[in-house]
């Protein structure tokens, strides 16, 4: 993939690449001020564009979006070969009970027998957290273990 940056004088810097197939380009436009905007345009016309402006929580939760899914799916073809092993993204939602506690009060591991892998956090990967790794809303977590304990994980997740 060919990202194009293009310096904007007295604005910031714009970074966008053509999507295939669809005669478009995405990217961002990153302002001098910190403000930063989800941008699309026609292939034929970069200069046109749409833009989405975007507070910075909003960046943060969109990059999650965008980077959990390949993370998980770098796993799964990772794991492809060994039965029982499956790996998902799991939400920490503002209602968990583990918002603002530690990742070792869950006792997952323990519990469950699957282990979290990473946590995307605001467009970063936090690899192979420990247990005093404190969760935030809008955490997503990669766990890899048996459906059975997966599944477990969700409800420990949800409810405690």
């Amino acid at each position: 993939m060919n990202v194009e940056v293009t310096r904007l004088p007295g604005i910031g810097v714009r970074k966008d690449f053509p999507v295939k197939g669809v005669r478009r380009r995405i990217g961002v436009i990153d302002h001098k001020d910190g403000t930063i905007y989800l941008i699309v345009s026609k292939s034929d016309n970069p200069e046109a564009t749409d833009q989405i402006p975007l507070s910075a929580s909003e960046a943060a939760a969109l990059a999650n979006l965008l980077g959990a899914p390949q993370l998980v799916a770098q796993l799964r073809e990772e794991h492809r070969e060994f039965d029982g092993v499956n790996t998902r993204q799991f939400s920490i939602l503002g209602g968990s009970p583990y918002v603002d506690r530690p990742l070792g009060e869950t006792e997952m591991r323990t519990r469950t027998r699957v282990s979290i892998v990473a946590i995307m956090r605001g467009g970063a990967v936090i690899p192979s957290p420990g247990p005093d790794f404190t969760f935030a809303a809008g955490d997503l977590l990669v766990i890899v273990g048996t459906t059975e304990g997966l599944d477990a994980a969700a409800r420990i997740l949800t409810d405690g």
